[in-house]
């Protein structure tokens, strides 16, 4: 897959659906009716692998896999980042994402922050902004990967 530094149509994100299959959520949380655990879950089904991000939550389980203090940890490389977190704190996940490899920054709805984003996109990581991988996988029928 080649470089799209901001991948913004149909077509960019369904080809980073289909290609890559490690998602770290990033806030992750263990209460089934907040949207962070609802998307994980969904993915899940579908064939992704999720490594759950939350200090609050590190060393517990949730859906059936050990949660990581952040980014860093994840002891497999992760492709995206899922981020659930508010925009401000989406520098900082930046960093943690560029300091592990990640191919692709997918922030969801609401979550937003130009000059963290613009700063990955430089780097050559994928940005997704303001989209729910839920939505976006089910609308562009990306289909179960694996």
């Amino acid at each position: 897959m080649g470089a799209m530094p901001m991948a913004t149509n149909g077509e960019q994100i369904r080809e980073v659906l289909a290609t890559y299959r490690r998602i770290a959520v990033v806030g992750l949380s263990d209460d089934p009716s907040r949207p962070s655990y609802d998307v994980a879950a969904y993915l899940q089904r579908q064939g992704y692998e999720i490594f759950p991000v939350n200090p609050t939550l590190k060393g517990q389980t949730v859906l059936g896999r050990e949660v990581y203090g952040s980014l860093r940890e994840v002891p497999r490389p992760v492709e995206i980042v899922d981020v659930f977190r508010r925009s401000e704190f989406v520098p900082a996940v930046v960093d943690d994402a560029l300091a592990a490899g990640a191919k692709v920054i997918w922030t969801q709805l609401g979550v937003r922050h130009a000059e963290a984003l613009r700063r990955a996109s430089e780097a050559g990581v994928t940005v997704v902004e303001d989209r729910c991988t839920k939505v976006e996988h089910a609308r562009l029928g990306v289909g179960r990967v694996g």
